[in-house]
Order: structure tokens, then C-alpha cells, then sequence
């Protein structure tokens, strides 16, 4: 979206709280010395009016931004709140150099402990989206006492689960926020970087400087290992435990944070949850509506409204808000609320897969059912379209129509008889599938769809794994070609109702690119091949497990 639009859109979200009380006094710069005397850039506005205030603050790595963050902090001004906001270390006229994330609970605790120390600032605040919430994140636990909450969205606190699922890197992701956040400008074409073997080196190849940071991230494949359990990531996943105060946590269902969002609530403090939301809409990082095709009248994707309702309750009244998760349904358009986080629902439904006539039924296939066999080329993946792990590649986030049921040689579909009741998934769905394959390693996919009584079918959920980290494997394991395995391709959670008269398709392949690296087929890590092997891949059946919350 144009930054024209972007503002306009901001400012009419904040005209739709009401009128305003006060003049907002014009902001001032002023210099915040972190621990070790880098100087960092600081905007403070103020109501034109006498202090104390409620504040707020923020955090940025994007000064592209800053038009955006001004009309907030203006916005703010006017209803009473100080607004503060601030450039991370090496961005937007703050000193030192650009390095993502290592820097920012120094600076971010510097720069709370200033804010405590100002005559202006009363009970204060936290406010953050993506990276600007991992800002808020990593320094929760350790808030100086004038702070009273944190809102945090689009981020979570186990990167490991932001970069990988079960060996495939989410390279949509990582990948095109590398490009885009060199601290350099890169101008090599996105997939070209995507498709470019070795991974490992194609920073220096095409983009036009060495950036270990990445390297990192794309070569620690096992979720042991010790660069996602200790250090800076290790201290992230661990703060949910220690935090203390209220936090509103938002997500999208296609936001590419999802999953680690969800594990960071889950992991909070008994203290913490009892008065922190948890609220997931049908929405993407950008909170634009991503469920073309469903009603979403109810679906309420102004954050700018409930950031303000939420600091408002908190730092203005005093109030503690009753801890809760909210859900929004595609389908059936509503708000549902739970004490927790669903996980496999109350029930499951159980539909099995049928290699004769490609159905999804209810009952084992009979022994006589032959396999399914497709082979898998990683110069030629299957596309990514439709989906809630993508980033870069917008025009694929959300749940889009899809191509008819076996549209390619490496897509295998199994499609289900008219649903008789609605059938309502709340949770996290599973496929368990019998497979084999030719080389030592590879991925394999599933991707759950409904089906309309018109015949277009929108993906619900999608997921991914390898044989080298099946089933959850915490280090690398080793396969025999041809052997035969069973794996369990997990998908994030959702909330949907399937009408009655709907069919459930199911979609299993080998790739989905560029939300995940192309499997090069090959055993080792995956940044360091420099070549590919087409696959044999064999489906001997298998189960579709859905979380049913009933209806």
C-alpha cells in the first residue's frame, strides 16, 4: 500500500475514535545515550496542556515509516497521551551500526529507564507491530515499575518457529526481509535469490555484501540447537515465563508470525495471562482483510482502534482487563471467546485417504488400494498461492481460490462427499501420511481445502514437512531410500465453519515455493547444496485429523 493510502487509512481509523480534547503540542527531538554512548533518536509529542501524561512508546528499525508514526504520536497527543518514539541503533538518525535484533534490549531498557525518569511521563506504556514488537518483547520482563502493559502484535517470542517447520525454511519470510533490511540496497530479483544454490552464499553472489546474520539463520536447521535455546533467541523465548504484566499479543490467521505468536501465549506467566488477551483475526501482517469470498462484516481489523481502547483502559482508568483469547471465524463471521488457546478442540474428525477413487472418506482404505506415486523436481516446485506463512509475496497471502483438484502431475487430490452439518475447526489440523521416497531426504506437503457447492475450492490451512525432521525431530534424522515412513504434516491453528453442502479437498505435494525453500532432495543442509535431485515420491494413504469445536 502507498504511503499516501497507508495515511489516510491511519487517520481516518483515528477520526472514528471521536473527537478530540486536546492540541497536540508540535513534537521535539532529543537524544537517548544507550548503555554504551551510541546516541538514539527520539521524538517526544505532548498534549499542549499540563503533564503528567499517559505515554506510550515505540521503538523502529523503518524510518520509511516515520510520516506514520508522527500522525500516531499526534493522535495520541490530542486524546491525552505523551507519544514517544525512537530509531533503533543505525537507523533513522540514530548512531552506530545497523544489526538486527542484538542491540535492542541495551537500547530498549536504556531508553525505558530514561522515559521513567521524565516529568512528563505518568503510567506508561508499550506499543509495537513486527519488528517494532519484538522491540517490546525482548526487554518485557525487566520494564522499569512506571510501566503498566505491552501491546504486541504480529510478533512472536520462538523464532525458531517464525524461520522453520520441521526442516523447510520459511524463506518467503526471512529471505525477503534479509533482502529488504541488508542495510545495503539490494537489487537482485527476489526469486532469482530464492532459487539461487548454495543458499549460503547467495548474499555476497547477488546482493552485494556478506550478511552473517543470515547465514545463521538458514544453516541452524535442528530446533536443539543452541543458537535458537540460548543467546538473544533463547532469552526471547524465555520472557513470556517471566513476564509479569498485562500484554495484549495480536495475530492475523495469515499474519507469518502466527505460529510463534501462539506459543508465546501459551508460554505466559499464570500472573501475566490472567488479565492478557490473545486475539486472532482473519487478517495478514498488514491487518488487510485475507478471506476473499467470506463475509466479513464482523471482522474489525482496525488495530489503531484497539491499541487506543487498550491503553485507554490501562494507563487512563486504571483497569485490569479479565485474561481471554478471541477468535474470529471465517465462515460464519463472528467473535468467539475461550479461557485458552484451542488446541486439538474437544473432538476430532477423522477422514482417511484413498489412493483408488482420490476420496477423502470416513472409514481405512481397503487393503486392495493401490499407492499413489508422483515424482517431485525442485527447479520446477509448486507455486505458493494461498497461504498464511508468506510475507513477500503478498499477492499469495490468504485464502484464495485454487486450481482444480490434481492440477499438476505432483499434486495429489482427495476430495470428500458433501458435508451433511456444518462442520465447525477450531484448532490445529494434522495429516498423518505413509510415504517413501527415492532420496535420501525430501518434504513433502498438505494443504486442507473447502470445496463450494459451485465447485471453487479456497485453501483453509497448509503445512510442511521433511523426512530429515519428521514428526517433530529435534536434530537431523537419517531415511533410507525407499523406506517406508509415516510423518505428520502439522498446520497452524484456525478458526472456520464449513457450511453444509461444502466438500473437503486435500492437496499433498512436495513443495511450496516460495513459502518454503524447494527441498533440493538431498541429505544435509539445505543452504548448502549446490545442486538437486528430482524425487520418486510414494503415498501409501493416510488420515486427515481436524480439531471439531462442533457447531
Amino acid at each position: 500500500m502507498e504511503e499516501e493510502q497507508l495515511l489516510a487509512r491511519l487517520q481516518r481509523e483515528f477520526d472514528a475514535l471521536g473527537e478530540a480534547d486536546f492540541a497536540a503540542a508540535p513534537p521535539y527531538e532529543t537524544t537517548v545515550l544507550a548503555d554504551d554512548g551510541i546516541p538514539l533518536r527520539t521524538v517526544v509529542t505532548l498534549p499542549d496542556t499540563a503533564g503528567p501524561f499517559p505515554t506510550v512508546l515505540m521503538r523502529s528499525c523503518y524510518p520509511q515509516s516515520e510520516a506514520q508514526y508522527r500522525l500516531t504520536a499526534r493522535e495520541y497527543a490530542r486524546r491525552g497521551f505523551a507519544f514517544v518514539f525512537q530509531f533503533c541503533r543505525g537507523t533513522g538518525g540514530s548512531g552506530g551500526v545497523w544489526e538486527p535484533n542484538v542491540n535492542e534490549r541495551a537500547d530498549g531498557l536504556a531508553t525505558a529507564r530514561w522515559l521513567a525518569d521524565q516529568s512528563f511521563a505518568g503510567p506508561c506504556g508499550y506499543l509495537g507491530c513486527s519488528y517494532l514488537a519484538f522491540t517490546g518483547w525482548i526487554m518485557a520482563d525487566a520494564l522499569p515499575d512506571c510501566f503498566r502493559t505491552l501491546y504486541l502484535t504480529h510478533y512472536g517470542t520462538d523464532r525458531f518457529a517464525s524461520a522453520y517447520q520441521e526442516g523447510m525454511f520459511r524463506q518467503d519470510i526471512l529471505t525477503g526481509w534479509a533482502m529488504g533490511n541488508a542495510g545495503f540496497p539490494v537489487t537482485a530479483d527476489y526469486l532469482d535469490s530464492c532459487r539461487y544454490r548454495p543458499q549460503l552464499e547467495v548474499d555476497e553472489a547477488l546482493w552485494g555484501g556478506r550478511l552473517d546474520w543470515y547465514r545463521d539463520w538458514i544453516t541452524h536447521t535442528d530446533p536443539d540447537d543452541p543458537y535458537w535455546n540460548e543467546g538473544l533467541w533463547g532469552q526471547l523465548r524465555g520472557i513470556p515465563g517471566r513476564l509479569r504484566l498485562p500484554v495484549y499479543i495480536g495475530s492475523g490467521w495469515y499474519d507469518h508470525h502466527l505460529g510463534s505468536t501462539v506459543r508465546g501465549y501459551r508460554a505466559l506467566s499464570p500472573e501475566a495471562a490472567a488479565h492478557s488477551v490473545l486475539r486472532i483475526g482473519g487478517w495478514n501482517h498488514s491487518f488487510e482483510n485475507c478471506i476473499p469470498g467470506k463475509p466479513a462484516v464482523h471482522l474489525e481489523n482496525s488495530d489503531t482502534a484497539s491499541a487506543f481502547d487498550w491503553f485507554t483502559r490501562i494507563l487512563k482508568r486504571g483497569e485490569l482487563p479479565r485474561g481471554e483469547v478471541l477468535l474470529y471465524n471465517i465462515g460464519a463471521d463472528r467473535w468467539d471467546r475461550f479461557d485458552r488457546m484451542p488446541g486439538a478442540g474437544e473432538r476430532t474428525l477423522q477422514f482417511f485417504l484413498r489412493g483408488a477413487d482420490r476420496a477423502l472418506a470416513g472409514s481405512p482404505a481397503p487393503a486392495e488400494d493401490l499407492p499413489v506415486r508422483y515424482r517431485y523436481d525442485p527447479e520446477h516446485p509448486v507455486p505458493s498461492h494461498g497461504g498464511e506463512s508468506l510475507f513477500t509475496t503478498r499477492e499469495g497471502i490468504g485464502s484464495l481460490l485454487q486450481p482444480g483438484p490434481n492440477w499438476r502431475e505432483d499434486v495429489v487430490s482427495f476430495v470428500s462427499a458433501p458435508l451433511d452439518v456444518p462442520l465447525w475447526l477450531c484448532g490445529e489440523i494434522a495429516v498423518r501420511l505413509a510415504v517413501a521416497s527415492d532420496c535420501p531426504d525430501t518434504a513433502f506437503t498438505a494443504t486442507l481445502m473447502e470445496i463450494s457447492p459451485d465447485g471453487e475450492a479456497r485453501n483453509i490451512r497448509g503445512g510442511i514437512t521433511s523426512l530429515a525432521y519428521r514428526n517433530g525431530a529435534p536434530h537431523r534424522l537419517d531415511y533410507c531410500p525407499g523406506e517406508r515412513v509415516e510423518v505428520t504434516v502439522r498446520m497452524w491453528p484456525v478458526s472456520w465453519t464449513v457450511a453444509p453442502g461444502c466438500r473437503l479437498r486435500l492437496d499433498v505435494s512436495s513443495s511450496n515455493f516460495p513459502e518454503y525453500a524447494a527441498h533440493p532432495n538431498r541429505a544435509g543442509g539445505w543452504a548448502l547444496q549446490r545442486q538437486s535431485s528430482i524425487a520418486s515420491q510414494t503415498l501409501f494413504g493416510g488420515e486427515l485429523i481436524l480439531p471439531s469445536a462442533g457447531e
